[in-house]
């Protein structure tokens, strides 16, 4: 029995979703949440948990992103929709810096950042669809508190976000408790399969692909 499911949920979350993929978590909350292919982790090894904390972001300025900085709770990720623009760099090593400090979890964006490798090297995680050097204004003030929406997928206050190596999901936050308990139960199943395989057993048999039964 995995002893973090006996955990209490607010402690469980940060922990026990830290320890799952992002392809689990999807399949296991029904293929919901999963954000376009183009969102990467801008380095290898990046791995984000945490509740998000979106905001909208005008094209070519970045003055929201240093407000949401110092008004998002410690452990957030911060989830921005840059409206898909990816010709400027609105996030850098700074603004990375600061975030650390601040204690935020890592950040998700639709738009692009910069200083990629510096990023990288204090280990902060980040995923983006684009790499820019253009720098930015310093104009719009943050609109914070609503939701938004990312490829299709509406990201609200406190969703649960998860990214790694295969891309970013996003839970919404009444599922997130039972999604992880079924993360971790498919989790289980997935290791038993492949120790099947491992000792000789098809996958066309473990998944009756070929109208056996299959074994339970």
């Amino acid at each position: 029995m995995n002893t973090t499911t006996l955990l209490p949920p607010a402690a469980r979350f940060s922990g026990a979703y830290a320890e799952q993929s992002v392809a689990t978590v999807h399949e296991a909350a029904g293929r919901i949440g999963a954000l376009s292919s183009a969102v990467k982790p801008i380095a290898a090894g990046m791995k984000l948990s945490g509740p998000a904390f979106p905001f909208t972001l005008k094209p070519g300025d970045n003055l929201a992103i240093h407000e949401a900085l110092y008004e998002a709770p410690a452990g957030s990720v911060l989830v921005i929709d840059a409206y898909d623009f990816l010709e400027a760099g609105p996030f850098g090593e700074i603004i990375a810096v600061a975030a650390q400090v601040r204690g935020i979890a890592g950040l998700v964006t639709s738009g692009s950042v910069r200083d990629r490798d510096a990023i990288a090297a204090i280990g902060f995680p980040v995923f983006a669809k684009g790499l820019c050097v253009k720098g930015t204004d310093k104009l719009v003030p943050a609109r914070l508190g609503g939701a938004v929406v990312i490829d299709g997928v509406v990201v609200n206050p406190g969703d649960w976000v998860l990214g790694d190596a295969d891309g970013v999901v996003v839970i919404p936050a009444a599922e997130a408790e039972s999604v992880l308990n079924q993360s971790i139960e498919r989790e289980a199943k997935e290791r038993a399969i492949i120790e099947r395989i491992r000792q000789g057993a098809r996958t066309l048999d473990v998944y009756n692909f070929g109208g056996n039964e299959v074994a339970k």
